[in-house]
């Protein structure tokens, strides 16, 4: 042998002389904890934002067929008896109920001259 040869045991590998040789990576049990619930984190908030954006509203070029009644409160009139007059057997508090939601109304009290919508089921 001549001087000039390196012997086969100073280098393992093929890598270049003076190269880093090639850390592996080895993660912790607590290293894999960290990584599975920052992965878990991140499933369940791109779930979550799919679920609260939910379908979107479907519009349509057709009118709705709703068509209502009306009643003017008279004078000393309630909406009790307003209730009990346009549907005498219904229990007037779900007419009033109804009548409420649909004039989307702050409370149950009227004035004398206001003119209230019916809901159709009761129109009859």
């Amino acid at each position: 042998m001549s001087a000039t040869t390196i012997s086969r045991n100073a280098t393992s590998s093929n890598a270049p002389i003076g190269a880093t040789p090639r850390v592996r990576l080895r993660i912790t049990r607590r290293g894999r904890r960290v990584v599975g619930a920052g992965v878990t984190l991140l499933v369940a908030g791109v779930v979550g934002g799919v679920l609260l954006a939910g379908p979107g509203a479907q519009a349509s070029d057709t009118a709705g067929s709703a068509s209502f009644e009306y009643v003017t409160v008279d004078g000393g009139d309630t909406l009790w008896q307003v209730a009990s007059e346009i549907a005498p057997t219904k229990d007037p508090r779900d007419v009033i109920s109804d009548i409420v939601r649909l004039n989307n109304l702050g409370s149950t009290e009227v004035a004398a001259g206001q003119s209230l919508a019916v809901p159709a089921q009761y129109s009859n």
